[in-house]
Parts: structure tokens; sequence; C-alpha cells
């Protein structure tokens, strides 16, 4: 098992391009399911989560033509030959679980496994199913799996959604394409992934309007043929590694990031003292030589603070001057990283979904372990600054979500290693 040994890397100065958005991907790769021709993305992150939920479409009969290292894949679902998704290929990530609607829209029936994931609370798929039910799915859970059928066809529905959810709102949008009639998916979230997923069905052939709002239309089709798309930008990954420079100090530009979906973070940066530039093809983070001051952050949904920056805030907040507030509004028990930070010196007290966090002059390194994919992200930002040596443990997590982590931050000076056999 790997892990990462960082030093203190000073000032970051340089150019990191920003990969296309793991949380975009995965529902486009699922979308392939739809389609009766051959579904070409672009753009693609090539990651520990992208791979397996290629197997898991492989699994399904999708002939996935996606070289070693390339940033394309194609995907031909003309032929699926499984309609089930078994424990193994879902347990271990929980976007594979997005394989349901696909299957039931086209096939007519599937069998899937409820999902894993990120231990960062319960998400049930409560909201996927219900959605489903209005469609005319017939549902049953029975020994971990979700059996559903709609051997008539799905039929369109008018589904309101009793509080937003990101996840819900694309399977509803990924089943209803292929429905009988309008669907009509109000309370749906309005992530810049949604748009993303939206854009590249229509391509397809679906009729897709609303999204970006909280009402989407989506007016059924027959059948969807094949398209060549480009995955958006990671705004999470844009986001942490602007945290990440805000954190050092100096000057990076993001290649290919979009300030049109981070707006809460560059708000929340500008007020912490830092000097972000929203450039032709990027973003520009520059702090040199200024100190940071504690800004309070609220996690919302979109256009609202991202829930999957908040642990990279957190660190940036353990070196600013001053006593920060960080609420947690869209997952419970998402504040594992904030012992693993206080081994770094960090002052950080939680109260239920608050944490309180009182900036110290200066972090040390220490052996730390990473619980999850964001928190894991949020450790290295903190090690940057840290005086000595830290090691960060358990970097699998890591891996699910950033491509070439060590090798980008490394481009701007950060002075990070991998190595084998972590604890």
């Amino acid at each position: 098992m790997d892990k990462l040994s960082i030093l203190p890397s000073g000032p970051m100065e340089g150019r990191i391009p920003i990969s296309g958005a793991k949380n975009s991907a995965l529902k486009l790769m699922a979308a392939s399911l739809l389609c009766e021709q051959p579904l070409v993305l672009t753009s693609m992150p090539n990651l520990a989560d992208t791979r397996f939920m290629a197997k898991l479409l492989q699994s399904l009969g999708v002939v996935v033509e996606w070289p070693t290292g390339e940033a394309l894949c194609r995907m031909d679902a003309a032929n699926i030959t499984s309609t089930i998704a078994p424990y193994d290929l879902v347990r271990k990530m929980r976007a594979t679980f997005n394989v349901l609607g696909p299957l039931l829209a086209r096939v007519g029936h599937a069998t899937v496994s409820l999902p894993g994931g990120c231990a960062i609370g319960a998400r049930p798929v409560d909201l996927h199913l219900k959605a489903f039910e209005a469609m005319g799915a017939d549902i049953v859970i029975e020994e971990g799996y979700v059996k559903a059928a709609a051997l008539r066809g799905l039929k369109g529905a008018h589904i309101n959604f009793p509080f937003i959810s990101v996840g819900a709102t694309e399977h509803a949008m990924l089943a209803a394409v292929l429905a009988d009639g309008e669907t009509i998916l109000e309370n749906a979230a309005c992530e810049p992934e949604i748009g993303d997923l939206a854009i590249c069905l229509n391509a397809c052939g679906a009729k897709i309007t609303g999204y970006g709002t909280p009402t989407i239309r989506i007016q059924g089709v027959a059948k969807l043929t094949g398209a060549r798309h480009d995955v958006i930008a990671d705004r999470i990954e844009a986001g942490t590694f602007a945290i990440a420079a805000a954190a050092t100090g100096g000057n990076v530009f993001l290649e290919g990031a979009r300030a049109e979906d981070l707006g809460a973070l560059i708000d929340a940066l500008r007020k912490a003292g830092v000097t972000v530039e929203v450039e032709p093809k990027g973003l520009r983070i520059k702090r040199n030589g200024s100190g940071l001051v504690a800004v309070d952050v609220d996690t919302r949904p979109h256009p609202g603070f991202p829930t999957d920056l908040q642990a990279q805030f957190m660190a940036l907040m353990c070196i600013a001057e001053g006593t920060s507030t960080i609420r947690e509004n869209i997952f419970e028990n998402r504040f594992m990283h904030a012992p693993e930070l206080s081994r770094l010196g960090a002052n950080i007290t939680v109260r239920g979904n608050e944490a309180i966090v009182k900036g110290v002059s200066k972090l040390k390194g220490a052996p730390v372990m990473a619980t999850d994919l964001r928190a894991s992200v949020s450790l290295v930002i903190a090690a940057l600054v840290a005086e000595g040596e830290t090691t960060v443990n358990r970097i699998y997590h890591l891996d699910r979500g950033f491509e070439r982590l060590e090798e980008k931050l490394g481009r701007c000076g950060a002075k990070i290693t991998r190595s084998g056999d972590s604890a």
C-alpha cells in the first residue's frame, strides 16, 4: 500500500493543467448504456474510480477502448449482455450504482448491488428508487441487491425531490431520457456536472431543458445514438490546487479551471487574503507574503460552497489568523480529517456539524492517515506548509479522485515522494 512523504515546499510557482471531472465522467460513462452507437469521451480523467467503472461496464457487455495513459475513452453498448451488477463490482464505489437507471430504461430490468464508497455518512439511495417507482418501475430489495423491472417501459412522471440530491437528479435524468412522455424534476440539483450530463445526453439525441435550474424537463425519446463529448474540467481538482497554492503562497496558474463553477470558493479565498485572477484560459492564484485571514464557510448545494472542498479549506484555515467556523450541511460524519490535522498541530474543535478552527502560527510534520478521498488531500495541503516531514498513509483514497497529484504539484515546487508499504 502506497504512502506519500511530504516536505515543506515554500511558495509554489508554475502551471497546473486541470483534468476532466471525475464526478461528471462516471455518470457520462453510465450514460453509454443508453446509447445504441458508441459514446466517445475526451478529457477523461485516468483514475482508479473511472477505470473501475470501465471494468463494470465491460461486465455488462460494453466494449470499452481506453488505452493506458490516454484521455479518450470509447464505449460501445450496442449489445448489452448482462443486466446484473454484482456486489464485488459495486461495493467499492458509489457511482457504479448509476448503471441501474440506464439498464432499466434501455432493457427493462436490472439487478444491482447496493453501493459502497467513502465512509462519509449513510447517503441512502431512497430518492433514486422513488424516482424510478414514479416512472412505473417495480422495485424489490433482497439480500443487498436492488431488483428493478419496467417490462412495458418507463413512463414520464412529475418528480419533486424532498431535498436537493446531485446523485438522484443525475440518476433520474439517465432513466427519464428513454421514458415514454415528459418527466419533470423539481428541486433538482444545479451542479455543473448536471449540465455536463445533460449536454452529452442531448448530443446523443435526448431532449433535456432547464438544466442548471431547479426544474429540469425531459421529453422521452425512443432511442439514443452516440456522440463525442469533452468532459467538463474538474472544479474540485481546480479548487484543491487553488487552496494548495493559497496555503503555500507563490503564483500558480490553473489551466482549464472554470471561474463560473467556483464562485463560492473564489469569494472565500479573496476574503482570506488570496489574489484570484480570472484569465481567458483558467485561474491564477497568488499570495506573495501576505497573511491569511480566517473565513467562515457553510457547505451548500451549488452555487454554495462545495462539500467536496470543505476538508481542503479547513486545512487552509488551520494557518489563518483568527478563528473560523466551518459548517457541514451536506453529509454527516465528514470531519474525519480533523483529528489527523490536529496531529500536525492544528487547533480544531468539532461540535456536531460545526468545526471551530483557531489558526496557529505553524504546523509540524507527523505521520497521518487518509480516511476518505477529500480528507486525504487536505492532509497533503497541510503537509506542504508544515515544518519537517509528513507521511500520509492509505493514499489509495487519493488515487480514486486525483490524477497524478504529486506530479502536478511537483511541477510547481512541491516536495512529494510516493513509496510503498504504508501502514
